[in-house]
């Protein structure tokens, strides 16, 4: 499946953030983006943190060959995406481009940070070349690997970005993007993940068949 040949508005712009939930669970990501329903957990709380940490843009540190840039904001026309970086440690390459004014040139590489441990699904990762790929759209160039930092085990994971991963990255926000246009919301499928789900106490699945979370709640408001 190919992402449609155009540019997208700011409007139509989706969180880079969201892949990761469209990919554990599109009902959730619909429910946050689309329906605007929010609940934290501890899960989030704890990811709120550690991002805390990370996000200080007004740091930029230089560390021998390596510029290291905190909380850069990105996006992309083409793939109607907009972000945050976490970090991005841009290293110095004769092959890369220029940034900042410098003179000298620049790999850009993403280095994402999340709470937990490394996942066995891609969810993390296309994230990460998510954020990659709109820095090739920005900087033009090509960036062939990034970094995730699970605060759980405390290990940085490298990550390669293969072309199957790029077509499945590519699959996910096109099929993000039919559910914004049509303000589509989809019926769940039910697992033990829910448990830990930040919205298990709005998803409300014994109602899927009868109407949506947001007709449900305004009834119940006036009542």
């Amino acid at each position: 499946m190919e992402m449609k040949k155009v540019e997208y508005s700011e409007d139509d712009f989706l969180m880079i953030s969201g892949i990761q939930h469209f990919r554990f669970c599109q009902r959730q990501w619909s429910l946050i983006h689309v329906e605007q329903a929010w609940q934290d957990n501890f899960l989030t709380y704890d990811g709120q943190i550690l991002h805390t940490k990370a996000d200080q843009p007004e740091i930029r540190e230089k560390r021998k060959n390596k510029l290291i840039v905190r909380s850069l904001p990105i996006h992309s026309r083409e793939l109607g995406l907009t972000g945050i970086c976490d970090v991005v440690e841009f290293e110095e390459d004769p092959n890369g481009v220029t940034v900042f004014g410098s003179d000298k040139k620049y790999i850009p590489k993403p280095v994402e940070y999340k709470h937990g441990h490394k996942k066995y699904d891609l969810s993390d990762a296309l994230q990460l070349l998510a954020e990659a790929v709109c820095l090739e759209e920005m900087l033009g160039c090509t960036i062939h690997s990034g970094s995730i930092f699970y605060q759980q085990t405390r290990r940085r994971e490298e990550i390669e970005f293969t072309e199957s991963m790029r077509e499945q990255l590519l699959n996910t926000i096109n099929k993000m993007h039919q559910y914004w246009e049509k303000r589509f919301t989809p019926k769940v499928k039910t697992g033990p993940w829910c448990k830990s789900c930040s919205l298990a106490n709005i998803c409300l699945p014994e109602l899927l068949s009868k109407q949506t979370v947001h007709s449900y709640l305004k009834r119940r408001l006036n009542d």
